[in-house]
């Protein structure tokens, strides 16, 4: 036989495992929050925008395939920017303490959609440190470009600063608390309807008669405490009372 679940018994299932739901998504959130606070790093982002162009006579008139060329050569410059070659003289003219894969992981260039500028943005734990390394990385590829490509036209259209108060880009607290608490209902309800799924004690007349397959012709109703000790008393009256009669008999 098909066993269906009404809307009712669903919100029956959540009503009472309540706590539970509320136990758990306050646990995520409390957790999500003091790890966001309290144990994530601050991680800041400074970046800098480079224009790119073929070398080219001063006297050359505009040409739309040149720029066209330019604008399919980007993905060639994001590459080189990134490469090792260029991260290897960033690491040594700073003096960093890391690998040039390491820093290849803090590096993100990515171009302007169908333009000839190029964001460099670099993230670090200390803004100052960002922006020193996005603006020497314009400046190397500027000047290593020439050799590498014959490209001798490599302007710095904005060099990466650092503002007063400048905030993190990640962690984000409030966005890592929201989503804690989503998926910590989520959990919540899941874990109700699990715990109801395998719960298979009899509560009630309604379970009786879903387990047997039978109506129900009584209840028992539940006596308590109190009533049983007023039955108690009565009996003990009415023997006081029939003791009584038969003395005066």
């Amino acid at each position: 036989m098909e066993e269906t679940i009404s809307l009712k018994e669903l919100l029956q299932t959540l009503r009472k495992r309540m706590v539970l739901i509320v136990a758990i998504a306050l646990t995520a959130v409390i957790v999500s929050g003091a790890v966001s606070f309290y144990f994530l790093t601050p991680i800041y982002q400074a970046s800098t925008q480079i224009l790119v162009n073929q070398s080219k006579d001063e006297q050359a008139i505009y040409n739309p395939s040149e720029v066209q060329t330019n604008l399919q050569l980007i993905n060639t410059y994001n590459v080189i920017i990134k490469s090792q070659r260029i991260l290897d003289i960033v690491i040594e003219d700073l003096e960093l303490d890391i690998t040039s894969g390491a820093l290849n992981s803090k590096v993100t260039v990515a171009s302007e959609q169908n333009s000839q500028v190029v964001n460099i943005s670099v993230q670090d734990e200390s803004p100052a440190q960002a922006a020193t390394i996005a603006n020497t990385i314009a400046n190397v590829f500027q000047e290593e470009i020439v050799e590498i490509m014959n490209v001798d036209n490599v302007s710095i259209l904005a060099k990466a600063t650092v503002a007063e108060g400048q905030s993190p880009i990640k962690p984000q607290p409030l966005l890592n608390i929201a989503i804690a608490l989503v998926v910590g209902l989520m959990a919540g309800v899941g874990l109700a309807f699990l715990l109801e799924y395998f719960d298979n004690t009899v509560k009630n007349q309604q379970d009786i008669e879903k387990v047997l397959g039978l109506p129900v012709l009584g209840v028992i109703s539940v006596i308590d405490t109190s009533q049983i000790e007023d039955i108690k008393s009565r009996r003990a009256a009415r023997k006081a009372r029939g003791k009584g009669e038969s003395a005066d008999v």
